[in-house]
């Protein structure tokens, strides 16, 4: 189904949306406090103070107002709707009492499954780098579910720093909604929905912004991770991403710290998705004696500049993109290997 969207009418939804949620971010303040969805400080977490949790909600009822005012209705939309109202549904018992990982991951199994068996949405095949890799039944099922809870909790790590998360999403909706918008695809509901999520990350964003007034909490988190997976399954059904690397790369940061983090807690024995530590790409930013909005800063920078080469790609300057995606991916990578990622100095001095 596609949507008469223009320049101006781009804008109305954009402001709309970012003013919904500048405005409900303070109420779920109030709310969170009150039913004592707060993040207390402890030896993990960054925060010296209790911090409010519940930003995911503004982001969410954002997410639906601007649906509501700008989208149509289908089954496809009907899916991602019940699979995010599950995930805010479970995020919010997590932010008041957290709840075991087996748990979350079983809710998070159930909204991937609702949007591929009844919302048909799936990943039949992937184009990377010139080379398809096509999907029968029922591996495009099962891939799809594993590529859904994989971002789900990618997004979901990368929820350490003020401003991180929303951060690195709204780059992620952003860069999406300018390349539909250059390719013409403007109509296409990956697109819609890329503009509302943007307009309701960049309001929640103004209050999550160093030194932060509220978090997002797994509410948000859970959610916009589920929204960033469907986007990008959507544009690549919609051929709004020609390659499954474009959304990918716009990602890069959280994917390869997600990575380092698996090595990591694997080399020191630990469970790579159970067991939390402080030793995730910003923290070693912080820990070289950068403030917190100076590594916020570095790695947005990082970001824009990865998902500004994914628009190269985009619009058919793939040979120029290809070298500059190596380029920067060996520099990065270099850059990242040269702090404690992998190792602690405690596991170093073992080594």
């Amino acid at each position: 189904m596609n949507y008469i969207v223009n320049g101006h009418s781009m804008w109305i939804i954009l402001i709309t949306t970012f003013f919904i949620s500048f405005v409900l971010s303070p109420f779920a303040k109030k709310v969170a406090f009150h039913i004592d969805a707060v993040d207390y400080p402890n030896k993990r977490r960054l925060n010296k103070v209790p911090m409010p949790d519940l930003g995911g909600l503004a982001i969410f009822v954002s997410f639906l107002l601007g649906y509501m005012l700008f989208g149509q209705g289908n089954v496809q939309m009907l899916s991602i709707l019940i699979g995010s109202f599950l995930l805010i549904l479970m995020g919010m018992c997590d932010d008041i009492k957290p709840l075991g990982a087996k748990w979350q991951l079983f809710i998070q199994l159930i909204a991937a499954c609702v949007v591929v068996f009844y919302g048909h949405i799936t990943l039949d095949y992937i184009s990377i780098l010139g080379f398809d890799f096509y999907f029968a039944l029922p591996w495009n099922y099962l891939i799809t579910i594993i590529f859904i809870v994989g971002i789900i909790n990618t997004i979901n790590l990368s929820d350490g720093l003020d401003g991180l998360c929303s951060g690195i999403s709204a780059i992620y909706f952003m860069t999406v909604s300018i390349i539909s918008f250059l390719l013409n695809r403007a109509g296409g509901i990956d697109f819609i929905l890329a503009l509302i999520m943007c307009g309701s990350i960049l309001g929640f964003l103004v209050h999550n912004f160093p030194p932060a007034k509220i978090y997002l909490g797994d509410t948000g988190s859970n959610f916009i991770g589920f929204m960033v997976a469907l986007i990008a399954l959507l544009g690549f059904k919609t051929t709004t991403f020609t390659s499954l690397i474009i959304p990918l790369v716009i990602l890069a940061t959280p994917l390869i710290d997600v990575f380092f983090s698996i090595i990591r807690r694997g080399l020191q024995k630990q469970n790579p998705f159970t067991t939390p530590d402080r030793e995730h790409f910003h923290h070693q930013l912080l820990k070289m004696q950068f403030s917190t909005r100076s590594s916020l800063i570095i790695i947005y920078a990082i970001n824009t500049m990865f998902a500004l080469v994914s628009i190269l790609y985009a619009v058919g300057y793939t040979d120029y993109a290809i070298a500059l995606y190596i380029s920067m991916m060996v520099l990065f990578l270099f850059l990242v290997l040269k702090t404690d990622i992998l190792f602690s100095h405690h596991e170093k001095k073992k080594v």
